[in-house]
């Protein structure tokens, strides 16, 4: 399948003739799928601009009308989720069954955001306070504009959809720039904006491009970037958003840990860091890249994990658990984190290999802590097994990396579970699963230290895309003014025994 890639924002009044283009791969079979314009910062600047008019009329809809046309939207992506999900596995190179769960979990947070906007973002009354108490206070949420997405190409969908959705829902306009690794799947869906919205397509546009593009996007006029990637891209991002003092979220990588309890259920745990740890070829900010197993089950779940990775399909058939890397260049990092752990003392159980462009299902034991298969975020297939006294240990050692996305227990009790969860440097944490939090709508998404910082996906993705509003109407007039150049004496030595009465016992 060659993808046929649709306009996009780049191709529009561009009076030098046609942009300069560049492929989209398929990584599995190293053909190319399409070609798509390289967005000049002009060619960024004019979408910016029918962006920011586009965003007043989408602020004019309300929350009512931007749910109503937020649902035609949801409707084309749910009816058209396997065309989507195809596109997905042609850049991506994960399993169409994966693709397709992506794209349902991105369906369902479209859907709850604009579903509660209003009740989060919506004007409430909050308390005026005693010094306060003849003044009506009000708060709302208002849109900041025009929101620029940098999006990834691991998960193509749900990890923009994550800040596109929800700064939809907030009542801004979004101009995204995908993937240079994914460009079709970010064509695809402002192609199916336009179908779902003909009437103002500016709403939600896309410009394709590399680095430069992105950069270009930081300083077009937007009023917010939610940027996903690594650590030092985020950092050229942040410069570049800097020049304008342009408010940045930045949901960067993770080297996420799960803690294996004296009493958790082993075999639950070895599926879980399985799939954590090698779907989507391990290319998961969110995926396990260490386990910490107690003495008491260490032996047992390193037996069955190994024997079980070596279960796991690779490829790109149909029957394949995950693909190949989707970025050549990761490859590298990849085998260099695996020659670390063997040079410092590691062993390799099983795996450990690459043949085009597959890695395989790889577990390792014996790997020190300094190593930087343990130290630095692989974004590969791999897992790394360490024994430990206690689960204490292992939170110590959890939280000993700079990174802080997310993390998983195993335990049967859900007590100790909450306490152990609640100590992890993270972001978020699952209990007895892996990425759970992912899946709920409601729960916000993002992390600490090198992981990042800002919040999509909940009530706390909403606010992320806008403004806060304080209101205060005066509802009467005070007897004696406080705030007048006209205020007697009297009143500041009444105000300070009000204040001691009130304020002043221990």
């Amino acid at each position: 399948m060659t993808l046929a890639p649709e306009a996009t924002s780049a191709d529009a009044g561009n009076p030098a003739g046609p942009a300069p283009t560049f492929d989209s791969i398929d990584p599995g079979r190293g053909t190319v799928l399409g070609s798509y314009p390289v967005a000049s910062d002009a060619d960024v600047a004019d979408a910016v601009a029918r962006a920011q008019e586009a965003a007043t009329w989408w602020r004019a809809r309300g929350f009512d009308g931007r749910r109503r046309i937020l649902k035609a939207f949801k409707g084309v992506l749910a009816r058209e989720i396997e065309d989507l999900a195809e596109v997905v596995h042609l850049e991506n190179g994960k399993p169409r069954s994966d693709a397709i769960l992506e794209v349902a979990i991105a369906i369902d947070h479209l859907e709850w955001a604009s579903k509660h906007a209003a009740k989060v973002l919506g004007p409430r009354r909050v308390p005026s306070g005693l010094l306060a108490s003849n003044q009506a206070a009000t708060l709302e949420y208002q849109p900041l504009g025009v929101v620029g997405v940098i999006g990834p190409w691991n998960y193509p969908v749900f990890t923009p959809m994550g800040s596109i959705a929800y700064a939809l829902a907030a009542g801004n306009a979004v101009v995204f720039k995908p993937s240079e690794h994914t460009p079709g799947v970010g064509v695809w869906l402002g192609d199916a904006w336009r179908r779902a919205v003909p009437e103002r397509p500016d709403v939600l546009q896309v410009v394709t491009g590399l680095g430069a593009t992105g950069g270009a996007l930081c300083r077009a006029g937007v009023d917010k970037v939610a940027f996903t990637g690594s650590a030092p891209t985020g950092r050229r991002v942040m410069a570049a958003c800097a020049e304008n003092l342009v408010p940045v979220l930045m949901e960067l990588g993770g080297k996420d840990a799960m803690i294996v309890d004296d009493d958790a259920d082993v075999s639950a745990a070895v599926d879980a860091a399985l799939w954590g740890g090698m779907s989507n070829a391990g290319q998961t900010c969110v995926g396990i890249e260490r386990v910490y197993a107690t003495d008491a089950v260490y032996d047992r779940f390193v037996a069955e994990l190994t024997a079980r990775a070596a279960e796991v399909r690779t490829g790109s058939g149909d029957d394949a658990h995950y693909g190949p890397i989707t970025m050549p260049s990761q490859v590298g990092i990849i085998e260099r984190h695996i020659a670390d752990a063997v040079a410092s003392g590691g062993r390799v159980l099983t795996g450990g290999t690459v043949a085009d462009g597959v890695v395989a299902p790889t577990v390792m034991v014996d790997v020190p802590e300094d190593s930087a298969a343990v130290r630095e975020e692989t974004f590969g297939p791999t897992l790394t097994v360490a024994r430990v006294r206690s689960a204490d240990e292992a939170i110590e050692r959890t939280n000993a990396t700079p990174y802080g996305l997310a993390g998983a227990i195993f335990t049967r009790s859900a007590k100790r579970g909450v306490a152990l969860a609640r100590q992890m440097r993270t972001g978020m944490a699952s209990i007895n699963a892996v990425n759970a939090f992912s899946t709920i709508p409601a729960l916000p998404f993002g992390g600490v230290g090198e992981s990042g910082f800002g919040r999509i996906h909940g009530a706390d993705g909403l606010r992320e895309f806008s403004r806060s509003k304080a209101i205060t109407r005066q509802r009467f007039a005070l007897p004696i003014p406080t705030t007048s150049f006209r205020r007697p004496p009297e009143v500041t030595e009444r105000l300070v025994k009000v204040i001691r009465l009130v304020h002043g016992r221990s």
